[in-house]
């Protein structure tokens, strides 16, 4: 009998191989744009005809190759980049397998022009099918020019499974996009079909980088983020939640300057949106990490788009943190002016490890009491009729400490309500407009989230306990979470059949209505609601539910006593801007748009 396994000849290997790196021609752009930018290049040129399917030409001003290069540069596992395995630990640039070029040129037709200075003319090569046809002179400028036609035209079977030309050209922009954002300081072109899709000067930042793409209004939706853990660096630019919608979320990943995509980050930077947007909302979110050489495994995947970390949950950790601190802090809020702030986010070369600049504190206290105007008559004016000593607040009891008694000392607000809904606080530079059902809301829920974190909180026993009848189902609820609600200040007895005596409940202020806040949270906890499905787990689902159900209503009056606590209270949480629906609680007026909207400025 005849032997079967037979070694396939080159050609018929190389187009196999090819198979892995050459998906389509998304593909051939984004390695070949990586090459222009591995060489250094400061401009970028790219054109396609037909999404990429008949033409793709990449063009850089870059260092360039000398001949002998220019012709090896085409064989398999041909590299400047590396020499033995263990130079991967450190490996900076976008190639190193010496793989894109010789898998491109096997299935195209392609031509190569470059010229070095350390040459004395330019090299043209052109091959088809993987094979040389020719060599020789050209004249040109310093850089390099690769010309793919006719992609898959030796290998139909792959041809086939191409898109539309719409599809491919799609593609073909975002794989420029993503190399335009994780490298600001360069030059881009992009155009399809004589029509430009992408031009892109260079940039002092990614955040100038987003605003060339997306416009300023759709960056000025962003603030910085920054968090860094013993050689672990995080930098980057996120979007308010006040502006975040449902829909198309566009994000990016960087790692020592190479883009990625790792779902793990992705979720870890939506866990740390947590109770600041709704569910289904999808902000925008653009990370950048620098990680010590040794510590990314960049060789895992054939096209290089995904990495491995060697402390995946460190990553994790890190990217939630710093998403996290930077909705504590002020620039998390809504603000009413049209005025459009690109957020400056410097994106630092491979290689560059220099420190970052000091970071200001992001939580919202000693920031947020310094917006108020120190020493002027009408901030330290005490409001008319506000209660004496000794009055009740809003939570029954006499108002405790300002959030920082040095920062507000001859600083506190003037606040008056608006209404009966909205505490209106004048601060350094405009308005701050506080949604006071809102905000108590946030207030509660972290206040009941602490208490669970000390074993809960008393409840204060009512003279005549309240007799309630339930549906089965609320009773089962009510059952199955009576120890987190006994810590949250509810002591429930069972009565027998569907009847329940709830004998104390929770003291939030002295409007509140135990028993409409009481079945209004049983009826969520049991049907449940889109505030219960973003609690991640049974003491934030109670937590939210009871902030919800309990805190101050809309239309309610309150006196200059009991808003200047809401306002004290408000502003010693974690995450002052933001309910836990997601809303925010507050919203600026700068003193530049009111002079805007009165043709002042």
């Amino acid at each position: 009998m005849s032997r079967r396994i037979r070694i396939l000849p080159d050609a018929v290997a190389n187009q196999i191989a090819a198979g892995e790196v050459v998906e389509r021609p998304a593909s051939v752009v984004k390695e070949l744009v990586e090459n222009a930018l591995d060489a250094k290049a400061r401009r970028v040129e790219v054109a396609v005809e037909r999404g990429g399917k008949r033409r793709i030409r990449v063009s850089d001003d870059g260092v360039g190759m000398v001949r002998e290069d220019a012709v090896i540069c085409l064989d398999r596992h041909a590299t400047s980049k590396i020499v033995q395995a263990d130079d991967l630990r450190g490996v900076r640039t976008f190639g190193f397998r010496g793989e894109a070029l010789p898998s491109i040129a096997a299935v195209s037709r392609l031509t190569l022009e470059t010229f070095s200075d350390d040459d004395e003319t330019g090299t043209v090569v052109s091959c088809s099918g993987g094979q040389i046809n020719n060599v020789g002179d050209v004249a040109r400028r310093r850089g390099t020019t690769v010309e793919v036609r006719n992609l898959f035209y030796n290998a139909p079977a792959r041809s086939k499974f191409l898109k539309a030309v719409a599809a491919e050209t799609r593609a073909v922009s975002e794989a420029v996009t993503q190399l335009a954002l994780a490298n600001p300081n360069v030059a881009f072109l992009l155009t399809s079909d004589d029509r430009t899709l992408l031009e892109l000067e260079a940039a002092t930042d990614a955040g100038v980088r987003i605003a060339q793409v997306w416009g300023d209004e759709a960056a000025g939706t962003l603030i910085g983020v920054y968090a860094d853990d013993d050689g672990y660096e995080i930098r980057g630019l996120v979007q308010r939640p006040d502006e975040a919608r449902a829909g198309v979320r566009r994000s990016f990943l960087a790692v020592n300057g190479r883009p990625f995509r790792a779902s793990g980050l992705g979720q870890a930077a939506m866990r740390g949106y947590r109770t600041t947007i709704g569910e289904g909302i999808r902000p925008w979110t653009f990370l950048y990490l620098t990680v010590p050489d040794g510590e990314v495994d960049v060789n895992v995947h054939p096209a290089k788009a995904e990495v491995r970390f060697r402390e995946e949950a460190r990553v994790e950790a890190l990217v939630e943190g710093a998403v996290r601190a930077a909705m504590e802090g002020e620039e998390s809020g809504a603000r009413f002016e049209s005025d459009v702030v690109v957020p400056p986010l410097e994106v630092r070369e491979p290689g560059d490890r220099g420190r970052p600049a000091p970071r200001r504190d992001s939580r919202g206290g000693e920031q947020q009491m310094a917006l108020f105007a120190a020493g002027s008559p009408r901030a330290q004016e005490k409001p008319s009729g506000e209660a004496a000593d000794g009055a009740t607040s809003l939570t029954g009891k006499r108002p405790g400490p300002a959030v920082d008694a040095e920062a507000m000392r001859g600083a506190r607000p003037r606040l008056w309500q608006v209404l009966d809904t909205y505490v209106f606080a004048e601060t350094r530079d405009g308005v701050m407009i506080v949604d006071q059902h809102a905000a108590h809301e946030r207030i509660l829920f972290e206040r009941l989230m602490e208490a669970y974190e000390r074993g809960g909180q008393e409840g204060q026993r009512l003279l005549f306990p309240l007799t309630l009848r339930l549906t089965p189902p609320e009773l089962r609820c009510v059952e199955d979470l009576s120890g987190l609600l006994e810590r949250a200040g509810f002591e429930v007895e069972s009565f027998g059949g569907d009847t329940v005596i709830v004998h104390a409940v929770p003291n939030p202020h002295r409007y509140f209505d135990a028993e409409r806040a009481f079945r209004e949270m049983v009826d969520e906890l049991t049907n449940g609601s889109e505030l219960v499905r973003s609690a991640r787990n049974q003491h934030e689902r109670i937590a939210m539910t009871f902030a919800c159900k309990s805190a101050i209503k809309a239309g309610q009056r309150l006196s200059n006593s009991e808003m200047q606590e809401l306002f004290d209270q408000l502003f010693a949480t974690r995450m002052p801007h933001h309910d836990v629906h997601g809303r925010p609680t507050v919203v600026r007026l700068s003193g530049s748009e009111l002079a805007r909207k009165f043709g002042r400025s």
